[in-house]
């Protein structure tokens, strides 16, 4: 990035590709082995495929496979309850519905933080009960439902920046069933991340203003008015995404250049000196999961998407936890294990840039034990019937409660 100027480095620590790219300077170093936290063994990824292609067989006898998104949390327990809230919006049109659904979607994903092991949800309307993160999505909806994150009486089923500002800890806590014996990790950061969202909302105007409404939704009619109305390219969706909410993400323990939050964007020695900004290693994982969910809706709602190759695998708990189970990745000091470590320490920014490299190498192997082209079986369909799903059951074999191998101490807002 020699001789770049500040808005340039910062645009480029913004675009997918860049992802990759440093993600894979770093697995370059770890098939050298001159990584200081983890020794790779790429022989061990013979068994992590056999192991997903088992499950995928197991779970997936027609192929059917979704994608990875926010939307599978909705379909908890069998209810498909997103259909079930379409059924009541008889006074829109199909934009609109694809509005409400990116409302949705939003504030459900960033409420999708872990909420620790003592923490369920018991669903009135079908008696079932649900806990991590299926239990958040499934709240979250009956909220947005019930017009929680809604100032409009005439229209509950929306989100704006009005009632987002004005949301309290004992709104959450009602929502999420939270009490002495139900207590939940995070309450007020997950309340400090939708209030936010509130703000970043109207920092955004351009973006998200539609008839003196400020709602995430009108993220869609930016979109369209950029992109045109059939066909959506995923570069195009990532821009609106990755600055549109760039102010909701907190500045506390984050890197910034010339006063501008680089959000989930970390140093590794590795690539150079801490003041190099090629040694910026960018993951971006929220913005990417949101972006892997607000897909679906726009597919439903008739818009082609193009480009999909471009979003990464997710660098999280059960991606990156599949690995060290695996023992793909072996960490040098074992102890590692035993201990918790902040989201920017190098042990935890190696892991995950392993993790997305190998998350497409994974993905190749499995494409062809099951005779399937990328576009047949693309990594949204990977993440969903293999790596993620993959990382919790190994996870639960090994561990009592199924806990990750690696403790992150995270504030919600990267994980």
């Amino acid at each position: 990035m020699i001789g770049k100027s500040t808005a340039d480095v910062i645009k480029e620590l913004r675009q997918l590709p860049r992802i990759r790219s440093q993600c894979e300077r770093i697995y370059s170093l770890a098939q050298q082995d001159k990584l200081p936290h983890f020794v790779l063994h790429e022989e061990n990824m013979a068994h992590v495929a056999q192991f997903i292609h088992g499950l995928i067989q197991q779970d997936y006898p027609t192929m059917e496979i979704p994608n990875h998104s926010r939307w599978r949390h909705f379909e908890a327990g069998g209810v498909r309850r997103h259909l079930q809230l379409e059924s009541h919006w008889h006074d829109c049109d199909s934009l609109e519905r694809v509005r409400r659904h990116v409302d949705l979607i939003l504030v459900s994903v960033l409420l999708d933080a872990g909420a620790g092991a003592q923490w369920c949800y018991r669903e009135s309307e079908t008696g079932q009960t649900f806990n991590r993160s299926e239990g958040l999505g499934v709240a979250s909806l009956r909220m947005f439902e019930r017009g929680c994150f809604s100032s409009n009486p005439q229209n509950p089923f929306q989100v704006d920046a009005t009632a987002l500002q004005k949301l309290s800890l004992a709104d959450l806590e009602l929502g999420f069933q939270v009490s002495d014996k139900n207590p939940m990790v995070g309450l007020p950061g997950r309340l400090a991340l939708l209030q936010s969202l509130g703000r970043a909302l109207q920092g955004k105007a351009k973006i998200f203003n539609r008839n003196e409404t400020l709602r995430p939704g009108h993220l869609i009619d930016s979109l369209i008015a950029v992109n045109g109305a059939q066909t959506i390219q995923v570069a195009a969706l990532w821009e609106l995404v990755i600055d549109g909410l760039e102010d909701v993400w907190p500045r506390e323990g984050r890197l910034s250049l010339d006063g501008c939050n680089l959000g989930d964007v970390w140093h590794h020695s590795a690539l150079g000196a801490r003041e190099d900004m090629n040694s910026l290693v960018p993951f971006h994982k929220l913005s990417q999961w949101l972006t892997y969910s607000l897909l679906e809706p726009l597919i439903a709602g008739g818009f082609k998407i193009e480009g999909m190759q471009l979003l990464t695998g997710l660098p999280e708990y059960r991606n990156g936890g599949l690995f060290i189970d695996f023992e793909v990745l072996k960490p040098r000091e074992p102890l590692n294990l035993t201990r918790a470590h902040l989201v920017d320490s190098e042990f935890i920014v190696e892991w995950r840039a392993l993790t997305v490299v190998l998350l497409d190498r994974l993905a190749a192997r499995i494409r062809t034990s099951l005779g399937l082209s990328e576009n047949d079986f693309p990594l949204a369909k990977v993440l969903e019937s293999g790596s993620w799903k993959a990382g919790r059951r190994i996870a639960a074999q090994k561990r009592s409660g199924g806990t990750p191998p690696i403790q992150v101490i995270s504030d919600g807002t990267v994980f």
